[in-house]
């Protein structure tokens, strides 16, 4: 019993139960109307201040890789060498995200498809409307009115995140008055101080564990550690990014019953040790669609392979051995099929690559293939399930799920995992000039793996340890948010093209499947402010970078 309820401890997931006190299956995502929150025949009842908390952890799917929130359902991934999308019409999941990496001009204060103002401000005056009616109405215990603002300020904090690593510094509203007036945006300083001060409340309130039935799965301590490890990184805050970090794999040694699954095909299923902050999905509701998205046209779905990963992502795979692989021999128009089965296990449980099995059937990937088909980019507006690149996606997708036509998706959605947190402590060790600590947990990430230890310093070990992230966090929502954070992008992601293969029959052709350079824009670091908040806060002004 005692071992269970530990290993729920780390995971945070949105019960059935939870959602069926929503008003429909078509209406999941959205947090119940805060109108009633005046009503004090509201507070009078626990239960009924539960569910409106409840509805708070549905932003941890908007946000995510199954969700809409991130780039309007496309994957940001897409904005770096690592992913094609297949299209060049128009569209989320189709030409959206070719136009933002060929023509990133496209992004203005009039609208980009990866800004989430409106909504982030949406969500947190839910949430402070919530800390204010309690706080005028409920006649719970205080430690129960603790209990709710620990989690509502944790996912304050997290839409706050989301604000933060798009913007600079952004308008900050703690009380549900303020957002009744004009209001000046706050130094991007005091931002981050806000996180901090919101997880740090959570953190200290949290339980590390919650004991009811009811509770199972809702945030805990360690969770707010988590996530906070990775928002300090954003900051810049070295020391408080180590702290946080250490505090979760200092529960992981001293428990043992989180930590890194043995397999790395595991690590992104959820329901397990490895999974931090998790959210669930239901055949009945909430599910989604991500397999439909991504999968093969072999699957028995024609809208399916709307985009896939490009070789620059496959060479970034490391060989078993830890040595990198020589792909210049392949780099022609006559290549043969490259020794895919040398490479690491990461790749081949991230990718479908030519050769490798997928729902029992070996993939080929190849012009008129029956399993994978090869379509040239610009060959028809829409992917239809075919492939530009020579590959398609496998990780986070489900291989049992057979009825893509008929049933949707429910694998979880695993927003924070404990690989993350070993790769945040590296990252925030080696910048406290912490080299042996760095080392240590970018090794114990590799050595899951059966990768050799990394033992370099100074920038080469910084370039050792991007390589790594980039690989094992994979899909995840990371790269491109990384590559912000480290002002790279203007650097690495501008007049470059990504590639992949063309295979007929024996002959692997090395293709480019863009026709046309990707750019990145150095002002678009820092995203506008909308027009809409322009023109309705008469104290709010534009960022330096988009005057």
């Amino acid at each position: 019993m005692i071992r269970k309820m530990m290993k729920n401890i780390f995971k945070i997931t949105i019960l059935a139960t939870i959602v069926a006190g929503f008003s429909s299956c078509n209406d999941w995502l959205d947090v119940p109307s805060t109108d009633n929150l005046d009503n004090r025949v509201i507070w009078e009842d626990e239960t009924s201040a539960d569910l409106y908390v409840n509805g708070f952890y549905t932003y941890l799917n908007k946000y995510g890789q199954f969700g809409t929130l991130q780039f309007q359902g496309s994957l940001t991934e897409s904005l770096t060498d690592a992913f094609k999308y297949g299209s060049y019409a128009l569209g989320n999941k189709a030409g959206h995200p070719n136009n933002y990496v060929f023509n990133p001009a496209v992004i203005t204060s009039a609208g980009c498809l990866y800004d989430c103002w409106s909504d982030a401000y949406n969500e947190i005056r839910r949430m402070n409307q919530f800390l204010n009616s309690m706080e005028k109405f409920s006649k719970a215990s205080d430690e129960k009115e603790t209990e709710w603002k620990a989690q509502v300020l944790f996912f304050r904090a997290y839409v706050y995140f989301q604000l933060a690593k798009r913007h600079d510094g952004v308008i900050l509203y703690t009380d549900l008055n303020q957002m009744q007036n004009d209001k000046a945006r706050s130094s991007k300083e005091d931002t981050w101080t806000l996180i901090k001060s919101d997880l740090d409340y959570a953190i200290a309130n949290l339980p590390k564990s919650w004991s009811a039935i009811a509770d199972k799965g809702r945030v805990t301590k360690y969770a707010a550690w988590a996530f906070k490890s990775r928002a300090m990184l954003y900051a810049e805050n070295w020391q408080e990014a180590y702290n946080a970090a250490d505090s979760v794999t200092s529960a992981s040694e001293e428990y043992g019953l989180i930590g890194l699954m043995n397999n790395y095909k595991d690590a992104c299923n959820g329901n397990n040790k490895e999974a931090i902050l998790e959210f669930d999905y239901n055949v009945s509701g909430p599910y989604h669609s991500f397999d439909k998205d991504y999968v093969p046209l072999s699957d028995g779905y024609e809208f399916g392979g709307l985009g896939t990963p490009t070789q620059e992502m496959v060479e970034s795979y490391e060989k078993t051995d830890g040595t990198k692989m020589d792909w210049t021999p392949y780099h022609s128009a006559t290549a043969t099929r490259p020794p895919y089965e040398n490479l690491e296990p990461r790749f081949k449980a991230s990718v479908i690559y030519p050769g490798c099995t997928w729902k029992g059937n070996i993939m080929q990937n190849s012009v008129n293939g029956t399993y994978g088909t090869f379509m040239a980019y610009r060959a028809n507006p829409y992917s239809y399930g075919f492939t530009t690149t020579g590959y398609y996606l496998r990780k986070l997708m489900d291989e049992s799920h057979l009825d893509i036509n008929g049933v949707y998706s429910t694998q979880p959605w695993v927003e924070i995992r404990y690989a993350e947190v070993l790769l945040n402590k590296a990252e925030a060790a080696y910048r406290l000039s912490k080299i042996g600590d760095a080392q240590s947990a970018m090794n114990e990430v590799r050595a899951r793996v059966g990768l050799p230890g990394k033992y370099t310093t100074g920038t080469e070990w910084f370039n050792d340890y991007r390589n790594e992230r980039k690989v094992e966090l994979a899909y995840e929502g990371q790269l491109f948010w990384d590559m912000r954070r480290w002002k790279l992008a203007h650097i690495e992601y501008n007049n470059y093209r990504c590639h992949g293969f063309k295979i007929t029959g024996d002959n692997y052709e090395y293709i480019d499947v863009d026709y046309q350079d990707r750019k990145f824009l150095e002002k678009t670091y820092v995203l506008p402010i909308p027009d809409a908040e322009l023109e309705n806060n008469s104290l709010m002004l534009q960022y330096d970078e988009w005057l």
